[in-house]
């Protein structure tokens, strides 16, 4: 059998606030929260308000999000979040799919790039959401899951910053396709939690950048996309 040539170009797309013009993470613990999936609603609430607001400032680690984030998984059976999260897309997720999104991951998809989203929230949140976007491959912070549940802690590298990075190379290289193999590599990201995969791409794009990722971008001369303007 003959190989398929290897795609010339490859396209990595964050997902919060960037094909979503919203946090999932954060939208998931409050769709939770308000039916009352959590113990205590107001508790739960108070916690997911404080970590968006660390998170925007730059000052929140994974293991802090894991913490709450992946707990709301282990405390409740693969039964019930799989019910959950079909009603958290119906809810939540798809009234908030802008057609100029999905036009952007289907201009790439189309032209035969090479296509993963890379983000931070976890994968049980954000693995139906790629497929919404029909884009194959996600490389998503990985929760634990051992003997039927999950444990509420994380399994390999966070894809959170620098493990971003390093969660890229190693799905390439498992590909046999280095990062600096491809004539072009696109990533679409909107926080400056991602300047170090930004930085190792061939043609980073900032989407819907907060203001301290805009004024890098316009320091360094990267594209701005305000996709949802």
């Amino acid at each position: 059998m003959t190989a398929l040539p290897a795609p010339a170009r490859l396209a990595l797309f964050d997902l919060d606030h960037t094909l979503l013009p919203l946090d999932s993470d954060y939208h998931w613990a409050a769709f939770l929260a308000r039916n009352g999936r959590v113990g205590d609603p107001e508790a739960a609430r108070a916690r997911n308000e404080e970590l968006m607001q660390r998170y925007d400032a730059g000052l929140l680690t994974a293991v802090e999000s894991a913490e709450f984030m992946l707990g709301l998984l282990a405390r409740n059976t693969p039964f019930d979040l799989a019910l959950w999260h079909e009603e958290f897309m119906a809810e939540v997720i798809r009234p908030a799919i802008r057609p100029e999104a999905i036009d952007l991951a289907r201009r790439h998809l189309e032209a035969g790039d090479l296509c993963a989203v890379v983000t931070s929230t976890n994968a049980f949140v954000t693995a139906p959401i790629a497929r919404a976007f029909g884009i194959p491959t996600l490389l998503a912070t990985d929760p634990e899951y051992v003997n039927g549940r999950h444990t509420g802690r994380i399994s390999g590298t966070p894809c959170f910053r620098e493990g971003k990075v390093v969660r890229v190379r190693e799905w390439l290289d498992g590909l046999g396709l280095p990062l600096a193999g491809f004539a072009r590599s696109f990533f679409y990201s909107d926080s400056m939690n991602d300047v170090p995969l930004l930085e190792a791409v061939t043609d980073p794009v900032a989407v819907n950048p907060s203001a301290a990722l805009r004024e890098l971008a316009r320091q360094r001369n990267w594209p701005i996309l305000d996709l949802f303007a």
